[in-house]
């Protein structure tokens, strides 16, 4: 799980609890769901953060959650804005690949370095998760003071048809408006001068030649013009890639200008919702930024305050605005022709029914406890009490939980709270305010007691044997990226299909090798590291030890875990397993060491190995084998093949296995 570093000093400040001790701010961050990884040589806490919540990817965020968990802070709070001076005009020309931008000013900031780490920060990790690598939104901040914008009262307001069509003249705004231009340009058509560089480059010259480039030039790749954000000066920001350096961010500066482009509107605007919010707890005043769309015939659109249901499918938008005329051509997406006003600040309503709350929570509550308890999870709520008409067929009064009759909240989120998507995120909020240390555990009324499953004391016992061979047992996540599941360890993608296909030796539809099912995809991941159910752990304990290269070895780790496939014989469509995986990472690592521990291990459960050669792209010819228990072919043993250590930064060989942990039965 991703990090981030937080100082308790920042948090001392942005609480207003200069008197907080270390490690009551570690108690208070637990509580809250935040775990402590350590601390870096400053003393910075290294917190790992919970994917759904967004808004704590920067220490303003965490700082937010702790005042209200004091109490410091309470119910929604909406930072007011200013009316909007600037104006980003999106033409035809945009990349129909990324038709999205929206934006906001800044003003009134004291950046120390503390700050500007920190909004640095916040970018990366939004980036990282909400934007999914800059593919799906990127960030660009700028100094304000270093652009100029074409308004009405300029000399140039009236400009000629041939001025307003070429993307490197800015034309003025409407009603003396500053505006700057998001635009498409060749890869080879115009030059600025990027972030760490002291010469103009193209924007070609600059995915062939800048470091930043090598990380995301592959999202422009194919486009035939590229993303541009012009002012009056010039071009001064190559979305998704790079800023400028003229409009760079230091110390001194005291206003900014943000924009972000995307493939998605509703993206956008909660990313730069979550950045407004953070800068606002700065001191910043936030000024609002018209986006006037080229084009179209359509002047109202539905409102992007709810998530649709499909994000990537649906831009939706909050205009209510007559439709922007005089553009060369329409611009692409859902919004053509439309004006929106950002950042959209509107809030958005939940029902939650009492009785959700207190059977989910297993705690007695009145209405203005729960009410309280809700506004110190930072939201707001109203109480309101209806009349059960389920007998009548009337669904007027149903809750969103399916819940009729009784009381019920009607619960106000803000619009930083993008993980607010059924009435139980409410209730968890609810449950977190309440203090999950402060429930009461009890037996539930039920006739029977429970009992470990037999496939969890298998699980057990083996972990003990593996653990009594010398391995240090693992717990990784089930959810992997594609890449990390194929592409790094050498297996092949397999094609998209509905699983059906000849059964290889992995005893997978359709797979060759052991590993090499078709994946259950995650349909709309927050992060690209967590784009699939895993078909095999063996890359997981792989990427365990690339992070651990630091520590001593030799390094023996196994984990007993779950993965899956896709099978069309099973009445889900997934054939879900447990697998042993293990591996040795030691100076003199071979085949026969992890032949021996194996073998060993089979001896625990009494039951029979053999080890025939085979082949396995993970693993180096010659020096592999399949696994057979009791005849069955179960998994892989072998040697790792240079390129994948290479791949994932080892210096020392490892030798590995992985089979089905239900041949140990």
């Amino acid at each position: 799980m991703p990090t981030i570093e937080v100082h308790p000093d920042e948090l001392r400040d942005l609480t207003n609890h200069p008197e907080r001790k270390d490690h009551e701010f570690r108690d208070d961050l637990f509580a809250l769901g935040l775990e402590f990884e350590g601390e870096t040589e400053d003393g910075a806490f290294e917190l790992e953060f919970a994917p759904d919540r967004l808004d704590r990817l920067s220490v303003e965020g965490v700082a937010r959650s702790l005042r209200y968990q004091y109490g410091t802070d309470r119910g929604v709070y909406v930072p007011d804005t200013n009316d909007a001076e600037w104006t980003i005009r999106v033409d035809g020309d945009v990349p129909d690949q990324r038709p999205y931008v929206t934006g906001a000013v800044v003003r009134g900031l004291d950046l120390d370095e503390s700050a500007l780490e920190s909004l640095i920060q916040l970018q990366e990790k939004l980036h990282a998760t909400m934007g999914r690598q800059r593919a799906k939104g990127a960030i660009g901040v700028h100094d304000l003071t270093m652009l100029k914008g074409a308004t009405a009262d300029t000399e140039e307001a009236d400009s000629t048809e041939e001025e307003a069509a070429d993307p490197h003249i800015e034309t003025p705004a409407a009603g003396g408006e500053k505006s700057v231009r998001y635009t498409g340009i060749g890869p080879r058509e115009d030059r600025f001068v990027p972030l760490d560089s002291d010469i103009e480059m193209r924007p070609i010259e600059v995915l062939n030649g800048h470091p930043t480039a090598d990380e995301y030039s592959d999202l422009v790749d194919e486009y035939d013009l590229m993303p541009a954000i012009y002012d009056d000066i010039g071009m001064f920001s190559f979305p998704p890639i790079i800023n400028g350096k003229r409009t760079e961010v230091t110390t001194d500066s005291r206003d900014l200008f943000i924009e972000m482009t995307g493939t998605d509107q509703w993206t956008i605007d909660h990313m730069l919702s979550i950045v407004c919010y953070a800068l606002d707890a700065r001191g910043g005043r936030v000024e609002e930024v018209a986006v006037e769309y080229a084009g179209g015939t359509s002047s109202t659109e539905p409102s992007v305050a709810d998530a649709p249901e499909d994000a990537d499918d649906a831009a939706g938008t909050n205009s209510g605005e007559p439709s922007v005329a005089g553009a060369p051509e329409d611009a692409a997406g859902e919004c053509a022709g439309q004006r929106l006003v950002r950042p959209d600040f509107s809030t958005k309503t939940k029902t939650v029914a009492h009785d959700a709350v207190e059977s989910t929570l297993g705690v007695d509550l009145d209405g203005e406890e729960v009410v309280d308890l809700v506004e110190r999870s930072g939201l707001d709520a109203e109480t309101r009490e209806t009349v059960d008409r389920g007998a009548t067929g009337d669904g007027d009064d149903a809750n969103e939980d399916g819940a009729t009759g009784g009381l019920r909240y009607e619960v106000e989120i803000p619009p930083y709270r993008v993980d607010v998507r059924h009435p139980v995120d409410v209730v968890d909020d609810i449950g977190r305010a309440f203090g999950f240390n402060e429930l009461e555990p009890r037996y539930p009324d039920v006739s029977t007691v429970g009992g470990r499953h037999q496939r969890s004391r298998l699980e057990g016992g083996v972990r003990d044997a593996l653990v009594g061979l010398g391995f240090e047992d693992l717990l990784n996540f089930h959810l992997i990226g594609e890449d990390e599941n194929f592409d790094r360890p050498g297996v092949e993608r397999p094609e998209r299909s509905s699983g059906d296909g000849a059964n290889g030796d992995s005893g997978e539809p359709g797979a060759a090798v052991f590993g090499g099912g078709d994946p259950a995809v995650i349909g709309e991941p927050y992060s690209d590291d967590y784009e699939i159910v895993r078909t095999w752990a063996l890359p997981s304990v792989l990427l365990v030890l690339e992070n651990n290269t630091h520590r001593a070895y030799p390094q023996d780790l196994a984990e007993v875990g779950f993965s899956a496939y896709r099978d069309d014989d099973e009445p889900t469509k997934v054939a879900e397993r447990r697998t042993v995986a293990a591996a040795l990472a030691r100076s003199e690592a071979s085949y026969e060491d992890a032949r021996s521990r194996l073998q060993a291990l089979c001896r625990v459960f009494d039951v029979d190995l053999e080890t025939p050669p085979t082949e396995h792209p993970t693993f180096i010819d010659g020096r592999t084998a399949e696994v057979v228990i009791d005849g069955e072919s179960a998994g892989v043993i072998g040697e790792v093949h240079p390129r994948v250590l290479v791949e994932h930064d080892l210096e020392l060989p490892v030798a590995a296995f992985e089979f089905e942990l239900d041949a140990l039965r």
